[in-house]
């Protein structure tokens, strides 16, 4: 039996957390930094010195050698460069060990060879890195030993932002402006801060390590790009909150004791919908803190898959037919004493602050459903949104029947004089005690659900970082916020003109309002009459980010200027582009060297077959017939290969950008396609020892 872990004594451990600088640091230094961080203001250099000794004395003492600055460029995954604390040898031949305040505040890494959507020249190289003090610095143990890691931003050498972190700490900026500006005109005079807090659910794959290593598709895409459906998958529903297989459990121990001691709140696992599949959720935090954490958890995961001789996959659709992977942004909004502003308290109908905050949510994403769905836009979530699996590409809002009649009330009378209550679950069993029920039921086929005092945003990809879709609810509804002020603040009799804005704002966005089935055919043809718009593709959505009305939104609260955003629709239609293509080429390889020799390889076997059973006097139809069937598919696949080669090279010869990708949306993707069809009905009649490669049930279910 393992060793008992005490979660308490390990959580936070290797944290240059709130306790340890209170601990370390000198109480006028320590002040001076928590006045810094409340009030936003710059750290003066000789603070931040006193800070960065004691932060190295602190990671020496942990084991660590090297420090580096921790950032996010616009790749998908997070970079560092690692600088060790040496400084300089002494007369005695000894080394000097420093870290200074500019080295903390400060780093330096190369800008040009990382993407930034014509920003740039390529032979502009410098950038820089910004010590981001409201995520803690934290110790990473892995096989380069023990290294500092500093959260930070990264912004080119003309200022702008080159990565995920800097546009999410604008956007909480303006949040927390507009939020202030709404609670002060209802009286709240304490309240100094409003900060976005976000929990993200993880979900992800776990596969065997030598047969993923097997597979061409996984290693170069993270995906499988052939693959026939095992005679079970997951109709029986039986994995679905089921006993977790020990090989699982074990890994998710060691998984959920690396988060802890760097902070991370791992809080719930449990198996998913899929075989193979698993989630992880930790409780909120600040938004740049939840992204930061987000990130940790990815390669928490990834990193200790391999010591358990399993991988970790990520990608939002490993198997087609089985259910994807999504992560579940879960937003709201919190004042620094502690009131949730998405609270609506046990009387709703009486909670006009709160009124007033959710008529703003909804103009808001009405307003901007377009870029609300843009920010869940990549090329693995093409292939779940809207798949019964995951929320349609339509967004909408669920709010529930107590809102929803709260609302309804407002738009019908002017204000509402009542809030349905939750009724009693009786169970029928006398030894259950029977308990209220919620006052609503949940919705899973919703993209944006009201979920007792929060959102819960559905689409947001697992591979994906959650930065994106929290710009996007931070800065739109900032945009509700300022624009709900700038008419209550000029108001004569605030009481009546409080009420008449939410009718008015819930009236002219109740279309966005949805508590149905996302799934049915009948919602798209109801979506279509009100007008919503459905953005089936990456490619599609795109498009939203350089529309005038984000780029005025962006600019008016200073979260991206205009070459930014542009910069970054080119970047989205270049990594579309590149990832189709890294798949479209795996194809081309897995089947010219692995597919079409196999089973020429088999179908000469069947040929001896027929020909050894025909000598010898019997009938061979059965294996005549097999042979003809396979030799057609065959030569099917080897016709789809010649198509997915022509569109291939058709498709490189384009200028990068757009129209390109467009292409690959629409004449590369169906040409996989259609290659696809013909192998994986290969893969169903071939005998499994001639396959080349593991099948779905091999990697899903021999973990």
């Amino acid at each position: 039996m393992s060793e008992m872990t005490n979660v308490a004594e390990i959580f936070g451990q290797d944290v240059f957390n709130d306790t340890v600088m209170q601990q370390r640091l000198p109480k006028k230094v320590y002040k001076e930094l928590k006045r810094m961080i409340e009030e936003g203001i710059e750290l003066d250099l000789d603070t931040a010195d006193v800070i960065a000794h004691e932060m190295k004395e602190w990671a020496i003492e942990k084991g660590a050698t090297h420090y580096t600055h921790w950032f996010q460029p616009l790749t998908g995954v997070t970079a560092e460069k690692h600088d060790s604390f040496i400084s300089a040898p002494m007369e005695n031949g000894k080394v000097l060990m420093s870290f200074s305040g500019k080295e903390l505040i400060k780093g330096e890494p190369d800008a040009s060879s990382f993407p930034s959507g014509g920003l740039r020249a390529t032979f502009e190289a410098r950038g820089y890195t910004a010590w981001d003090c409201t995520s803690p610095a934290f110790i990473r143990h892995d096989a380069a030993g023990a290294t500092l890691c500093i959260p930070t931003a990264f912004c080119s050498y003309t200022g702008e932002a080159l990565d995920q972190k800097t546009p999410l700490l604008r956007s909480m900026q303006a949040i927390n402006e507009q939020s202030l500006r709404l609670i002060r005109l209802f009286g709240n005079t304490t309240s100094r801060k409003v900060t976005p807090s976000v929990g993200v659910e993880q979900e992800y794959f776990l596969v065997d390590k030598k047969k993923f290593l097997q597979r061409k598709d996984l290693i170069y895409t993270g995906h499988t790009l052939f693959g026939a459906m095992p005679p079970k998958g997951q109709e029986l529903d039986d994995h679905y909150f089921g006993t977790i297989r020990q090989r699982i459990a074990a890994y998710m121990k060691d998984v959920n004791e690396e988060l802890w001691t760097v902070g991370v709140t791992s809080k719930t696992q449990h198996n998913e919908v899929a075989p193979a599949q698993h989630e992880l959720a930790p409780i909120y935090a600040p938004c740049n803190v939840a992204l930061d954490h987000n990130h940790i958890i990815m390669q928490t995961l990834k990193r200790v898959a391999r010591r358990h001789d399993l991988k970790c996959i990520l990608h939002e659709k490993p198997f087609a037919g089985v259910n994807g992977s999504g992560k579940h942004n879960n937003w709201s909004l919190t004042t620094d004493d502690g009131i949730n502003l998405l609270d609506p308290g046990k009387k709703p109908h009486e909670n006009t602050r709160f009124q007033l905050v959710l008529a703003c949510i909804l103009k808001a994403v009405d307003e901007h459903a377009a870029l609300l769905r843009e920010s869940a836009a990549n090329p693995g979530n093409d292939h779940r949104l809207g798949a019964n699996e995951a929320p349609p590409a339509i967004i909408s809002v669920f709010l529930g029947e107590q809102l929803e009649d709260v609302l309804d009330q407002v738009i019908r009378k002017g204000e509402a004089t009542h809030s349905l209550k939750g009724s009693v679950l009786e169970t029928g069993v006398d030894t259950i005690p029977d308990f209220i029920k919620d006052t609503a039921d949940r919705n899973r086929t919703s993209p944006f659900a009201f979920t007792g005092n929060k959102f819960e945003f559905r689409m947001v990809g697992s591979s994906d970082s959650v930065s994106a879709p929290n710009v996007i609810l931070n800065t739109i509804v900032a945009e509700a916020f300022s624009e709900a002020c700038d008419e209550l603040e000029k108001a004569e009799n605030f009481d009546e003109a409080v009420h008449q804005l939410i009718k008015k704002y819930v009236k002219e966005h109740q279309r966005i309002i949805f508590s149905g089935n996302g799934y049915a055919d009948a919602w798209v043809e109801e979506a279509e009459r009100r007008g919503l718009p459905n953005i089936r593709s990456m490619v599609e959505a795109i498009e939203a980010l350089t529309t005038e009305k984000t780029i005025t939104l962006f600019e008016k609260f200073h979260v991206f200027t205009e070459a930014e955003l542009r910069s970054r629709a080119e970047i989205k239609y270049e990594s579309y582009s590149k990832a189709i293509n890294i798949e479209a080429r795996t194809m081309y390889d897995m089947t010219s060297k692995q597919i079409i020799p196999a089973i020429i390889n088999y179908t000469k076997t069947l040929a001896d077959a027929v020909n050894a059973v025909t000598a010898a006097g019997v009938g061979a139809s059965v294996q005549k017939d097999h042979l003809i069937e396979v030799s057609s598919l065959l030569k099917d696949t080897a016709d789809a290969l010649k198509v997915l080669v022509e569109v291939m090279e058709k498709a490189s010869a384009m200028d990068s950008g757009k129209d390109q990708a467009f292409y690959y949306k629409d004449a590369v993707v169906p040409a996989m396609n259609a290659l696809r069809t013909p192998v994986d009905k290969l893969e169903m009649i071939v005998d499994k020892e001639v396959w080349p490669m593991p099948s779905y049930g091999d990697l899903m279910f021999e973990v």
